[in-house]
């Protein structure tokens, strides 16, 4: 089979390359990404510079990784990370990818965010539930309208929006900097921060979903890179490689503030309960009640940039995979779900998101790894059936421990996870899928090598 040509031979310029990378920044930037690091900084007090260093593995490295993943394997979304272990599984996994971060508990949570944390303080309390629905329902729409056509999605998020947000965000960094509340080095760290802040702070990253949006961002950045003429798959790789790079580089930097910034408001404030509280606190002192104003604002345009990736992103796949329904009806189909999800509130999407995210980020991140390194292994089937085999019962055991008191607190939950705490390495980190997948990685290639030493010696 020919491959495809560029349509456009000629490099790209360094404004199309910004233009790429701030689609992306966009796309991986929402809500989240503002207030958990934040809440890091002050749970982790002076021990912020560490567990930094842990968030950044699973918030920045982890979601590039998954850029580079689809690069490596030229792959066009989250199915085809799969499809090594077959198309049902492919299948499987690209549904809970999109479930989770689509119309169960991310894109709802970009509504819910902005309305908790910038608009819902400005409102009577007794209007909150009616101010949710009305703000909810307008912002969705406005995702829809922004993603109607898949051809806008690149000139609205990555040349306007995304502009307008990090201008916003630098100016409150700039404050920040110029009249700092404090030291962060000098503040008391919470206990669980006092000798566990590396792995609390690699747990932490979990919540910004941004490694399971990177792979199914994929079909998104394949078809903006297309539209600047590099269609064939090794050109749209090097530059879908280069400008996630260059994105995430820059959400790096700006978690290094926000963590360094979070501990630094304990010199003035107690420990929030999570980091909109924090963010609130933060834009009071400096800007007064103006702040809260440019909060709301700052908070709704780097949610919608996000809300748009993802629901295009979730009508894009399964326009592909069940084309009885068109782009634009699951478009629609998906802002409803998240319109209908996000009015149960912000605090029900956080506790029953946690189960999930533990139990697909380390199907999420050994698939990561695996595609980054398959030229090593020549996307050997039987390396990843053994090591995502392997991943699956820690994979369990974490959800089961991290639901609701009403499952995890059950006599079934407490009895899955004293064992899982006894007999699993690392367990008490949240890290016992690593030996697991360890094993079963050195099972599958043991098994890729020996295959292929027969093959050779077939072949003499």
């Amino acid at each position: 089979m020919n491959e495809v040509k560029d349509l456009n031979s000629k490099p790209l310029s360094v404004k199309e390359y910004l233009v790429v990378s701030s689609l992306l920044f966009a796309l991986f930037f929402g809500a989240g990404n503002l207030i958990f690091p934040l809440h890091l900084g002050q749970l982790a007090g002076g021990h912020w510079l560490l567990a930094t260093l842990g968030f950044l593995c699973t918030a920045v490295v982890l979601p590039l990784l998954s850029v580079l993943a689809i690069s490596v394997t030229r792959s066009k979304g989250v199915y085809d990370i799969g499809l090594p272990l077959g198309s049902g599984f492919a299948l499987t996994f690209m549904v809970l990818i999109h479930a989770t971060i689509g119309p169960l508990f991310g894109t709802p949570r970009t509504a819910t965010v902005p309305f908790s944390v910038g608009v819902e303080p400005l409102l009577p309390s007794n209007l909150s539930h009616v101010g949710l629905l009305v703000f909810s329902g307008l912002f969705f729409l406005v995702a829809f309208l922004l993603s109607y056509k898949e051809s806008n999605i690149m000139k609205s998020v990555g040349k306007l929006l995304n502009p307008l947000f990090l201008l916003m965000l630098f100016a409150v960094f700039l404050l920040a900097f110029l009249s700092p509340m404090g030291s962060a080095s000098s503040q008391v760290a919470t206990e669980a921060y006092q000798n566990g802040s590396f792995f609390n702070g690699f747990l932490q990253g979990y919540n910004t979903m941004d490694a399971l949006a990177g792979l199914a961002f994929g079909v998104t950045v394949v078809t903006a890179v297309n539209q600047l003429g590099k269609t064939s798959a090794k050109s749209n790789a090097k530059v879908t490689a280069k400008a996630g790079v260059l994105a995430t580089g820059l959400i790096g930097v700006i978690y290094l503030v926000l963590v360094w910034i979070g501990a630094t408001t304990l010199n003035k404030f107690k420990l929030s309960a999570d980091g909109g509280v924090a963010f609130n606190q933060l834009m009071g002192h400096y800007m007064g009640s103006v702040g809260h104003a440019l909060l709301a604002t700052l908070l709704t345009l780097t949610c919608l940039t996000t809300a748009v990736g993802l629901v295009a992103a979730f009508a894009q796949d399964f326009h592909k995979h069940f084309p009885v329904l068109s782009y634009r009806v699951w478009l629609g189909l998906m802002c409803l779900a998240s319109f209908t999800t996000a009015n149960f509130g912000l605090d029900t999407i956080i506790q029953w998101s946690t189960p999930m995210l533990m139990f697909l980020y380390p199907f999420a991140m050994v698939l990561i790894l695996l595609s980054v390194f398959s030229p090593l292994f020549n996307r050997d089937s039987y390396v990843y059936f053994f090591v995502v085999v392997f991943t699956t019962v820690p994979a369990l055991f974490d959800m089961v421990g991290s639901f609701p008191p009403v499952v995890s607190q059950s006599s079934f939950g407490k009895a899955l996870v004293s064992f899982q705490q006894s007999y699993l390495p690392f367990a008490s980190a949240g890290m016992d899928w690593v030996v697991p997948a360890m094993v079963g990685l050195v099972i599958g290639l043991g098994f890729h090598f020996f295959r292929r030493s027969n093959v050779l010696e077939t072949a003499k």
